[in-house]
């Protein structure tokens, strides 16, 4: 080969790699850890007791996919305000090729901070493993992209962690199998050894590239249908003692956004008070054309439709969008597009430092 054929080689080579940065610096990718809250199909694909892909799951969504609820989940909806589209879950055969670089959903039903979480499920994917197949994913883009534009990729993305819902709700309070754990392990502690826990998940997550992190905290659990009728004695309120040991988690947790944002460099973490926003929607449901902030839409028996899980037999209320909950632990999509928007664009209150919009603004 002569003088000017390696030239011109190296003219190309040159070429493709900036045009491949510049690809990267272009894509916004949208990558998903959580639980049930944002799973999209991943429990599809593994032998869990935690499954959505049935009827009437997904019923205004066109089919059952794997989400736990009639519609979209909140990071479907805000996805699809920024121009993602629906992130496809990581174990889906299809979730290969160029949309890998749009981004993946690792989100798995009945998963949690900690590894034990869930457990009464069998299979589900917990923090850990998530981000150990985002390991995989960062590895194909490198081997797509190179490695200085899968890196600006990842710089630009929008991570985003619903966690820590089910390390309450599937651990510390399972009813009978945690009475123990209650027993001996104090709140404090067990609260404190999530976030410890949290802190090191986190943190990998930003040690592999992960610049933008939106970090969801726990809802008002206590309001939930289930825990509503497995604690009869609340009448008609939130039950105390899980919306205590939520606010207990998230004071820490948005303390722990604040320490992250000081000691990682270029690192931009947000709290979204996901608690806050949900509680104002059930104190004032009816301002929000709601008319049940307390019973499942989906029910299979009990006084708030809270004691079987959503499925086939179910009964269904007439109108989904008059309901905060499609079952006994998640929302509807109505009550979700609320979420979503106040996520989007909402005051500090609400979602700090900066909302969604404007950390996908920032550079």
């Amino acid at each position: 080969m002569d003088n000017l054929s390696c030239y011109m080689l190296v003219i190309l080579g040159v070429v493709l790699h900036n045009l491949m940065f510049c690809l990267a610096e272009n894509v916004t990718a949208n990558f998903v850890f959580g639980d049930s809250l944002v799973d999209v199909g991943n429990n599809n694909y593994i032998p869990s007791l935690s499954k959505a892909n049935f009827y009437p799951n997904g019923i205004d969504f066109g089919r059952p996919t794997g989400r736990y609820t009639n519609g979209r989940t909140i990071v479907d909806i805000i996805g699809q305000e920024m121009g993602f589209n629906f992130t496809p879950p990581y174990l889906a055969p299809t979730t290969s090729g160029p949309v890998v670089l749009k981004g993946v959903n690792y989100a798995s039903g009945g998963g949690g901070i900690l590894n034990g979480t869930g457990k009464i499920f069998g299979g589900r994917i917990n923090m850990d493993a998530q981000i150990d197949n985002f390991a995989n994913t960062k590895q194909y883009i490198i081997t797509r992209l190179e490695e200085a534009s899968a890196m600006k990729l990842l710089e630009n993305a929008l991570f985003s962690v619903t966690m820590g819902s089910n390390d309450f709700i599937n651990n510390y309070l399972t009813p009978v199998l945690s009475t123990a754990k209650q027993l001996t392990v104090p709140p404090e502690k067990f609260v404190g050894a999530v976030i410890f826990k949290y802190e090191i998940q986190l943190t990998r997550l930003y040690n592999m590239g992960a610049r933008k992190i939106i970090v969801v905290n726990v809802g008002p659990i206590g309001c939930i249908p289930y825990q509503r009728e497995i604690n009869p004695s609340a009448g008609d309120k939130c039950v105390n003692f899980p919306n205590e040991l939520a606010q207990l988690f998230n004071n820490q947790l948005r303390i722990l956004v604040t320490q992250l944002n000081s000691k990682l460099i270029g690192s931009k973490f947000v709290y979204a008070d996901v608690y806050e926003i949900v509680q104002d929607i059930i104190q004032n449901y009816s301002s929000y054309g709601f008319e049940s902030a307390n019973s499942a839409c989906c029910s299979g028996g009990g006084r708030f439709g809270g004691i079987i899980p959503c499925g086939p037999s179910s009964k269904i209320c007439a109108d989904r969008r008059k309901y905060v909950f499609w079952d006994p632990y998640h929302p509807t999509d109505a009550a979700n597009i609320i979420v979503a928007k106040r996520l989007l664009d909402g005051k500090s209150a609400e979602i700090w430092p900066i909302n969604v919009r404007q950390l996908l603004a920032s550079s």
